[in-house]
């Protein structure tokens, strides 16, 4: 079974690449599902069909989904959900922006990894295919495993416990409605029903990521930094789709400068995204909207290339022994030194490029082992740990070229 996740840039062809290699595949013989996670659903406008929060035929072997937030949160997360009416009307908010105040921020991502694990473990499917948000949604959505898990090991316990102490005080004086067991024992079930959602989008033999771009310098420039944070957090990218090329049809001089700077760009993507394939797709004379145009766009893009296929392979990351101590090494292409830093705090490995920050949950191998220097060379972040198990009440030392305190570190640059 295999799982294909597309995104990029809003307005780069995401969707029409998504409908397009679902049908592919579809065609192939395979069972295939596609499902929109993006808010602003275009899914249905691309296949011209009717879609809705539960999987609807579109051709023979391929179905298709809009997740539909509203509709999920009274289905799913009922209990929560008139427990949050009652807080609002508490606090003296109408009805009406009461019903769409409950719909909690984020709720599009956590009901969007309940589909695709239930598709996965169905046995039903033979390729799920995800039209993801624009980039910075789908960043959220693929970090949100780690975060639940966090959150439901550390956090969700003592809230539990905080609030059978404090819960009857603040019904007794303030009178504001307070979530009972029933409330947490929701959101307890439905975690578990997410139980396993990162080991599934992190196999790579079985998930992958693609990357669709146009030939601009901004697009372009988005797409390094997510294929930079999707490998931070250990997902595959097996691809890049080129869209929108200019024809080599169109030869009016008028296109000549849209031409060269097609090729600049295009070139940059090759050598750039290395060694990933590059599927490439022109600029269609006119609207990808339908099955028949979807069909033929799919043709053009995929050839002889088998869509539900490992286009490229390799691990995110990996552990090997180097000497009498171990090396850790987590792609990260394209990320630059200065954006990079490291901590160390209990278990974990603290990682941020940029905004973006990282616990990783270190191998039971490396947990006891003390760091003994990071650095970043091409594209690969390489991380020491030294043959000597440390005291787990020892403090993390830092490293040359570290910075604040806490076990924090600049990696050094060696490219």
């Amino acid at each position: 079974m295999r799982i294909l996740l597309f995104t990029g840039k809003g307005g780069v062809g995401k969707t029409t690449t998504a409908a397009a290699t679902a049908l592919r595949c579809a065609d192939a013989g395979l069972r295939t599902i596609v499902l929109s996670t993006d808010p602003a659903h275009s899914l249905a406008d691309a296949f011209d069909v009717e879609l809705g929060d539960h999987p609807v035929s579109v051709v023979p072997g391929l179905w298709g989904q809009q997740l539909d937030t509203q509709a999920r949160m009274e289905d799913t997360w009922g209990e929560i959900q008139a427990w949050l009416l009652e807080v609002f009307e508490w606090a003296g908010v109408a009805a009406i922006e009461a019903e769409e105040l409950s719909v909690v921020p984020g709720l599009d991502e956590v009901f969007s990894l309940s589909d695709i694990k239930g598709y996965a473990d169905s046995g039903e499917w033979d390729v799920v295919v995800v039209d993801c948000a624009p980039t910075a949604e789908t960043l959220r959505l693929l970090s949100l495993p780690e975060i639940l898990r966090w959150y439901m090991d550390r956090v969700f316990p003592m809230s539990r416990k905080v609030n059978r102490v404090v819960s009857p005080l603040l019904g007794r004086v303030a009178g504001l409605p307070v979530p009972g067991d029933d409330v947490f024992g929701s959101a307890s079930r439905f975690y578990d029903r997410l139980d396993g959602v990162r080991e599934l989008l992190c196999d790579t033999e079985r998930t992958s990521v693609r990357l669709v771009v146009n030939p601009e310098r901004l697009v372009v420039a988005e797409a390094r930094r997510t294929y930079t944070y999707l490998s931070l957090f250990g997902y595959r990218v097996d691809a890049v789709v080129a869209n929108r090329l200019l024809p080599e049809a169109v030869t009016d001089p008028w296109f000549a400068e849209w031409r060269a700077r097609h090729a600049e760009h295009l070139a940059s993507i090759e050598e750039g995204f290395a060694p990933l394939p590059i599927l490439r797709a022109e600029l269609a004379a006119h609207e990808v909207v339908g099955v028949e145009a979807l069909r033929a766009f799919g043709t053009g893009l995929y050839d002889e290339v088998d869509p539900a296929a490992v286009l490229h392979p390799g691990e995110p990351m990996a552990v090997t022994r180097k000497g009498a101590g171990y090396e850790l090494v987590l792609e990260l292409p394209f990320a630059d030194k200065d954006d990079l830093e490291l901590g160390r705090r209990d278990d974990e490995l603290l990682i941020r490029v940029g905004s973006h920050r990282r616990a990783l949950l270190l191998p039971d191998s490396l947990r006891r082992r003390p760091v003994g220097a990071a650095s970043l060379r091409d594209g690969r972040l390489r991380v020491t740990f030294s043959g000597e198990a440390r005291d787990p009440g020892a403090a993390e030392g830092a490293a040359d070229g570290a910075s604040g305190t806490g076990g924090r570190r600049r990696a050094r640059s060696a490219r």
